[in-house]
């Protein structure tokens, strides 16, 4: 939605002219598109200089339009975890600095329905589509040095689908390799994976803990803790 405003002798006029999208989203950042300052003791400590680094691009969006050719659950002013792909700038072939390739106007970006992984109303987080996050657990074996346990964690956002298989948010469950991206969600490192990457779910043993390195609590993840 775009406001203009125009006026009259001593009136103002605010019209507002709808703006939709067909199939995407229209998306801005939720404050810069780089979150390349961390704060650790008090002290603001910058991590990230260049563009090029895509785990430093901010991937917290609000939403400003809606897509016509789809009804989902998310509805303008809601807050959601896109790809990083959507807010990030990029060298050309010629070393010129050039905006996100789904850029629109001012701050306004395209969004694709896939690019979507999560969306908070304001009260907590909801995973989108096909999409689940898993919490990786602690390595309680004595004889590795692998801090986190492979490919088993703690369902911490579930979907539909999960659901109506009886897996719910909270399962201890077991997933395939190499189809778990990495995101920070409220200080907390969790693992975003389709639902067909979680292949079994497991009984508690009594000895399973979340793992979630210090380096977290404290990074330039998604946080809408507070």
């Amino acid at each position: 939605m775009e406001e203009i405003q125009f006026s009259h002798g001593n009136i103002r006029w605010i019209w507002l002219r709808v703006l939709k999208a067909l199939h995407d989203f229209i998306v801005e950042p939720l404050g810069e598109k780089y979150s390349n300052k961390i704060t650790i003791a008090g002290k603001e400590l910058v991590v990230n200089t260049k563009i090029e680094d895509f785990k430093f691009v901010n991937r917290l969006a609000k939403v400003v339009e809606t897509p016509q050719a789809f009804n989902t659950d998310i509805d303008v002013g809601d807050i959601i975890v896109i790809h990083q792909n959507v807010f990030r700038v990029f060298y050309d072939m010629k070393g010129r600095k050039k905006k996100s390739r789904s850029w629109f106007k001012d701050e306004w970006h395209f969004c694709a329905i896939d690019q979507i992984y999560l969306y908070n109303k304001g009260d907590k987080w909801r995973s989108f589509g096909d999409r689940c996050f898993v919490s990786p657990i602690k390595n309680t074996e004595f004889l590795t040095l692998d801090k986190e346990r492979s490919l088993v964690g703690i369902l911490k956002y579930d979907n539909s689908s999960l659901n109506a298989l009886g897996i719910n948010s909270g399962d201890l469950v077991g997933y395939t390799p190499n189809g778990e991206w990495e995101f920070l969600i409220d200080g907390k490192r969790l693992y975003c994976m389709k639902s067909n990457d979680i292949v079994i779910k497991y009984e508690y043993q009594g000895d399973e803990v979340e793992h979630n390195p210090s380096w977290a609590k404290s990074s330039w993840g998604v946080d809408q803790s507070g």
